[in-house]
């Protein structure tokens, strides 16, 4: 998962909801200590600042933990994972049925495509 960056939106939101998915995903396991601010912020690019804003708000968010004896780990909170993760989903669906609905589809038209793009891919 790649560090797409665009100017839209403020930075530091864009790199929280980046890490946010990534720990969803599974990329980052629950109670698994997380990469240093510096060492991810070298990785996107970025200001360490505008990393360490982004993981504050994880922090905030429960998703993450900060120790000062252990750095910062995800939760091992699962069903917080979880939510996180159906919360997401139900953003790309909304997104996705009002982008079909402003091209004339209805929902239940909308939901056809997607099990028809399912039989065929798989």
């Amino acid at each position: 998962m790649g560090w797409n960056i665009d100017g839209e939106r403020p930075v530091w939101i864009q790199l929280k909801e980046h890490l946010a998915k990534q720990i969803v995903s599974g990329q980052y396991q629950c109670g698994e200590r997380m990469p240093s601010v510096r060492d991810l912020a070298s990785e996107a690019g970025v200001n360490p600042n505008t990393m360490q804003r982004a993981l504050a708000a994880l922090d905030q968010e429960g998703l993450t933990a900060t120790s000062r004896t252990s750095g910062r780990k995800v939760t091992e909170n699962s069903e917080k994972i979880e939510t996180c993760r159906s919360e997401f989903a139900h953003r790309i669906m909304e997104r996705y049925l009002k982008e079909m609905a402003e091209l004339g589809y209805t929902k239940s038209q909308a939901a056809g495509l997607i099990e028809k793009g399912d039989r065929t891919d798989g």
